[in-house]
């Protein structure tokens, strides 16, 4: 097979920093829960997709340069040029633990798909998104602590059910900044909606039940991704699932009842901290409980 050939010329406009950090995220990413001897390969995975999705949503680049841009990203990764700063931890991280560049070219690929695509007509092709920017964060993260690929299932649920999350509490935003929309057109045509209902700044009783029924479609994923605590084997690690997985329930149930257009739909940083400190005593009970059973039944044997 004939390797691809980049172009490693810097693209003009090409954001040279990550525009955020990753504690301006709205869910954990690396917190202190997480063992220090793991934390810089995550970063360095986050500053990796922060940047590459700068470039996806840049304002002031062309779909083309958007792609352009990416594929320096992925030379970067693969060794093939240094041109992208924010990729150099990340390749130096992958080759430090050998560990496979899978994750991050996957989400590289969602990317690709934010630079050339503003709509999404149903549920699949959301999720087949969700498939390429969500998952491979959470799959990412597990090989990093050595986990089973039997957790992915229940990691692939949770990290898609956040991103869903992210979509509808973003959605006039995404819609007004980016002319894109991550709802599924199917349901805002079976409402009789068009884009700009994303546009208004209060929710009409329409878009309302639309983003509603997005949120229940959600509630299932969020379901299964609460399994995932109890299927790692790293303690620290499923402390940080169950805050998120606890956080995920919290925040899909406040898009139930609330409108994204016009009332808050995110958590303040006393109230983060508190559902935060629930989901450590959710890990702390998933953790020690089938350690106990254990025990009483060697103990009875």
């Amino acid at each position: 097979m004939v390797s691809q050939q980049w172009e490693i010329a810097m693209t003009p406009g090409l954001p040279l920093e990550p525009s955020k950090t990753h504690r301006d995220e709205n869910f954990p990413v690396a917190s202190t829960l997480i063992a220090p001897k793991h934390r810089s390969v995550i970063l360095a995975y986050y500053r990796f997709a922060r940047g590459a999705d700068d470039v996806a949503d840049s304002p002031s680049l062309s779909p083309d340069a958007k792609l352009a841009g990416l594929n320096q990203f992925e030379a970067t990764l693969t060794g093939q040029s240094d041109t992208i700063e924010a990729a150099l931890p990340l390749r130096a991280a992958l080759a430090a633990r050998k560990l496979s560049s899978r994750h991050a070219l996957d989400l590289l690929r969602a990317f690709r798909m934010d630079a050339v695509k503003q709509r999404y007509a149903n549920w699949c092709e959301l999720m087949d998104y969700c498939a390429y920017s969500a998952a491979p964060v959470g799959r990412f993260v597990l090989d990093v602590h050595g986990e089973s690929e039997s957790t992915w299932p229940a990691s692939d649920a949770l990290c898609t059910a956040l991103q869903v999350i992210n979509h509808l509490q973003d959605c006039g935003a995404d819609y007004r900044n980016l002319n894109r929309i991550y709802v599924p057109q199917d349901v805002l045509a079976a409402e009789g909606l068009g884009p700009e209902a994303l546009g208004a700044a209060k929710a009409s009783p329409a878009l309302r039940a639309v983003l509603q029924g997005v949120a229940q479609q959600n509630a299932p994923l969020v379901e299964l991704g609460g399994c995932l605590p109890a299927q790692v084997r790293d303690f620290r690690l499923c402390l940080e699932t169950a805050v998120i997985a606890r956080l995920a329930r919290k925040l899909n149930s406040l898009l139930l009842d609330r409108d994204p257009l016009s009332e808050r739909v995110h958590l303040t940083k006393s109230s983060a901290l508190a559902w935060s400190s629930i989901g450590i005593a959710d890990g702390l009970r998933t953790f020690i409980r089938p350690r106990q059973a254990a025990a009483t039944r060697t103990g009875g044997a």
